[in-house]
């Protein structure tokens, strides 16, 4: 671990973090920051069956070096003196994540994104026992557009609305989370809008109330958003893009350290980007 981590506070003490879905490319993203990072110990790798991640140091497969810390399949013993859960991986994995999670007292950060109802369901009654923050996006930056969003969807009710997103080709949903993060900010500046997934053939003229989403694959696009607002003369574009991975761990280790020694409730960004400010001042 270095010395000297610009983001440790005088008497702050060692986090320590288990990561679930760390051999993917989020989950060795997180492993190699908390690796460099004199405030955080990694104490748990996990990965489901069947990955072949599964034996490996951690740190070695993320590029940090040996941290001797094997990846596992192993929740429940991954979590065995970990303070919080950094989670990036499926919507299927979720719920046993959680489950887990809740009944060895671990506070969760979770990027994973896709989830059901019932996951959604599970999350508000996990709040009730530890602290959990769930995003579809770790940045700071996605927060703030989200927030334009609303508001420019609620200021000009007469202007189409298209979300298209650029990802690399590796990635196997679509439409992204963050997209439909951003969806969801637009209909509440106008709850009439109905999403309308790509269009092809004789689909007929544009409807008023839709919200048009496009998926775009290729290359190594780490992430890429833009909303467009389009009226009869004019259009309004609100873009982020993300000039790489590492983003979003650190938006992740972040959320951790706020929610380590937290009260059980649910948690947002806002309350991570507000709860820092205060702690710097």
């Amino acid at each position: 671990m270095k010395q000297g981590d610009p983001t440790m506070k005088q008497g702050d003490a060692t986090m320590k973090l288990c990561v679930f879905g760390a051999g993917g490319r989020m989950g060795q993203s997180v492993v190699r920051l908390a690796a460099q990072a004199s405030d955080v110990e990694l104490v748990g790798a996990v990965e489901p069956h069947g990955s072949p991640a599964l034996g490996r140091d951690a740190g070695e497969l993320a590029g940090a070096g040996n941290l001797g810390v094997e990846i596992s399949h192993d929740l429940a013993s991954a979590l065995l003196g970990a303070d919080v859960l950094v989670d990036f991986t499926t919507a299927a994995a979720f719920e046993g994540m959680l489950r887990t999670a809740t009944q060895k007292g671990v506070a969760v950060v979770s990027g994973t994104t896709r989830l059901s109802a019932s996951d959604e369901a599970l999350l508000a009654r996990a709040a009730v026992k530890i602290p959990i923050l769930w995003a579809p996006n770790m940045s700071v930056g996605v927060a703030l557009v989200a927030e334009l969003v609303a508001r420019a969807v609620a200021a000009l009710p007469g202007y189409d609305v298209e979300i298209v997103e650029a990802h690399h080709n590796k990635k196997s949903d679509a439409p992204s989370g963050t997209a439909t993060f951003f969806a969801g900010a637009a209909q509440k500046g106008r709850p009439e809008l109905v999403v309308v997934h790509g269009r092809e053939g004789d689909v007929g003229q544009r409807g008023a109330n839709e919200l048009g989403m496009h998926a775009i694959r290729g290359g190594g696009i780490v992430g890429d958003h833009t909303v467009h607002l389009v009226g009869e003369f004019e259009r309004i574009e609100l873009t982020h893009r993300a000039m790489g991975r590492e983003l979003f761990a650190h938006g992740a280790l972040t959320a951790a350290r706020f929610l380590s020694g937290k009260p059980a409730r649910r948690y947002t960004l806002t309350d991570v980007v507000l709860g820092t400010a205060a702690n710097a001042t």
